[in-house]
């Protein structure tokens, strides 16, 4: 079991928190700092640091970081994701790696809806439209039609399919 944050510590973790949704990146990087090192391997503070990574593009370290969340919480689907995500935009990434990312995922959460989404977003992006649309149909019976098809509408990734997604 992880320990909570507690104060003051916690507030630092809010207040990065609070920058990231506002959007400002280096606050949110400065209060991170100011943490103690014991505490910079939580894993309340890696997903903070995950987020800045990644909406600022930093997909290398936003890679290095979800990947320790894997090693360390292997058990929740959302690390896996958020590896495959930076893994896929990271410089000598792509979506061959993060396809085999959320391929072993999907072995330990099978109901998963967004591990089975994304695999039809990468099969798709690779050319197997048959696959990405078997992978689509899964997540919509498990996560709801009218969401998820509305979604993978407006998914560039898979733009191939919207003329067989519109027709369902």
């Amino acid at each position: 079991m992880v320990e909570p944050i507690e104060p003051p510590a916690s507030h630092c973790l809010l207040a990065a928190q609070g920058w990231t949704e506002l959007g400002n990146y280096p606050e949110a990087e400065a209060e991170l700092r100011q943490l103690p090192e014991t505490l910079r391997a939580h894993p309340e503070v890696l997903t903070i640091r995950y987020e800045i990574y990644a909406r600022t593009a930093r997909w290398e370290l936003a890679a290095e970081v979800a990947g320790v969340l894997v090693e360390n919480f292997a058990h929740q689907a959302s690390p896996w994701i958020s590896l495959a995500y930076a893994i896929r935009r990271k410089p000598g990434g792509g979506i061959p790696q993060a396809r085999d990312i959320l391929t072993r995922a999907l072995a330990l959460f099978p109901t998963e809806t967004i591990i089975l989404y994304n695999l039809a977003c990468y099969d798709c992006q690779l050319g197997d439209q048959a696959a990405a649309l078997g992978w689509l149909q899964q997540a919509i019976r498990l996560g709801g039609k009218k969401e998820l098809r509305q979604m993978a509408l407006a998914d560039r990734d898979l733009q191939p399919l919207w003329p067989v997604i519109g027709a369902w």
